[in-house]
């Protein structure tokens, strides 16, 4: 009966290195992990947890620093609505609606409003975090996956984007600019803008990697707020002008907004909506896909 074969050792130099460098390669081997498993590593369902850590920062450190951005909407209310809208007097706004210049401007400011808290905290915030305090880093070594990550931290720039609208809705209420009944919509609808931002601010954010990259953010923003039909009329522009200003998410806010401001409701309102829906869904997805690059690879 013959003896079990046996592996036989290799004797030559040049044998050894072959066989160190075939097991070097078996333990490099990623692991194909099934579908579920690998759903698994980029959600772990507690975007809870950041949202939690988020809010103990908020109540013990960050309060000046959260209703820092709202002033500025209201004060452009108040310069170019009080100030300018005596000058001007009446616009045309949607539905060939005759309006003050005041209340031409309130929705728009209140879509910008919104922009600015969600912008503020998932670039500077998230910045900060990623590039200085590593906590991403540290989430990410938890049962956490890069999509607890990005949907909690977005929900917390979402937050922000809340409060502003609110009190910037409050400051409408006061100045007697909120004469539609589908205006009780414009809060809700200023979470949707917010959230969109949100999605997309925090993926590009996690491309810049030093403060002077960081200006970018005020170099893209203010020309959006300036050009977005925020405080006259899109029909200034030439029209090739006009089409670049529509590619604009803001632009899709400010008019959504005025839609509801004066209740004129139609298929460019729902058109408008959906823009900000398709650009969440997307923000979300880039940004999981971002910290899944940086973080597990």
């Amino acid at each position: 009966m013959d003896a079990p074969r046996q592996e036989t050792p290799p004797t030559s130099q040049t044998e050894q290195h072959a066989a160190h460098a075939a097991t070097g390669r078996e333990a490099a081997r990623v692991p194909e992990f099934p579908e579920g498993r690998r759903l698994a590593s980029l959600y772990g369902r507690n975007a809870r947890a950041v949202i939690e850590r988020g809010f103990k920062v908020i109540a013990r450190q960050n309060w000046a620093v959260l209703v820092s951005g709202f002033f500025e909407p209201v004060l452009y209310l108040l310069a170019m609505g009080l100030g300018l809208g005596a000058l001007v007097g009446e616009v045309t706004g949607p539905g060939g609606t005759s309006i003050a210049y005041t209340a031409y401007i309130a929705p728009a400011l209140l879509a910008t409003s919104a922009m600015n808290g969600a912008i503020y905290d998932s670039t500077w915030n998230v910045f900060f975090k990623l590039r200085f305090a590593r906590v991403y880093q540290a989430m990410l070594q938890t049962s956490l996956g890069p999509m607890d990550v990005a949907l909690g931290e977005i929900f917390m720039a979402l937050f922000r984007g809340f409060l502003y609208a609110c009190g910037f809705m409050g400051v409408m209420l006061v100045m007697g600019l909120v004469t539609s009944p589908w205006a009780i919509l414009m809060v809700p609808v200023a979470l949707l803008i917010a959230v969109g931002f949100a999605s997309v601010g925090m993926a590009v954010t996690s491309y810049l990697k030093s403060f002077q990259q960081m200006d970018v953010i005020n170099f893209v923003m203010l020309p959006m707020f300036l050009f977005s039909a925020t405080l006259y009329p899109i029909e200034v522009f030439p029209e090739a002008i006009q089409w670049f200003i529509k590619a604009m998410p803001l632009w899709h806010g400010v008019e959504l907004m005025r839609h509801l401001a004066v209740g004129f409701v139609s298929g460019a309102t729902i058109g408008h909506a959906l823009y900000f829906v398709v650009m969440t869904v997307f923000g979300v997805w880039f940004t999981t896909i971002r910290l899944r690059a940086l973080f597990l690879r």
